[in-house]
């Protein structure tokens, strides 16, 4: 890939916990363009050509976690680099939501788990810990 990719997570709060899902160990079952293996990551995904960033980030939590999202707001943007892949991920937050998290794709995360925003497992994938950290220290931007 020669140019970025644009990616989206969402930062879902339900009472100062925050929802995070365990990648599978296997990079080819983790699905991580990024190299996120093993690591805890925030729903998201990949912008579909011709999507709406809002769409997408609806259609990823759907997706993944069988929970449809209510009003969301943007609150990280970073730039997010390895040596063979580049992605500007956009960060929403949401704490109005409908249902309860499911594992819907077993093959890429094995489990989501609920944790308190100061008692977060590691290792964090680190477009996910950018949208936290952005989050906790009310800043937009991460390079």
């Amino acid at each position: 890939m020669s140019h970025p990719r644009v990616g989206v997570g969402v930062l879902l709060l339900n009472d100062g916990n925050v929802l995070l899902g365990q990648r599978h160990e296997d990079p080819e079952k983790a699905d991580s363009e990024l190299h996120g293996e093993g690591t805890w990551t925030l729903p998201g995904g990949k912008l579909d050509f011709h999507e709406g960033i809002r769409e997408c980030a609806a259609r990823e939590v759907l997706e993944e976690t069988g929970i449809k999202l209510g009003s969301t707001r943007v609150i990280s943007v970073s730039n997010d680099t390895v040596p063979d892949k580049h992605f500007v991920t956009i960060g929403f937050l949401c704490e109005d939501f409908e249902g309860e998290p499911k594992v819907m794709e077993p093959d890429e995360i094995t489990r989501w788990e609920w944790f308190p925003l100061d008692s977060l497992p590691e290792p964090i994938f680190p477009p996910s810990l950018k949208m936290i950290e952005n989050y906790k220290n009310k800043t937009l931007l991460s390079e």
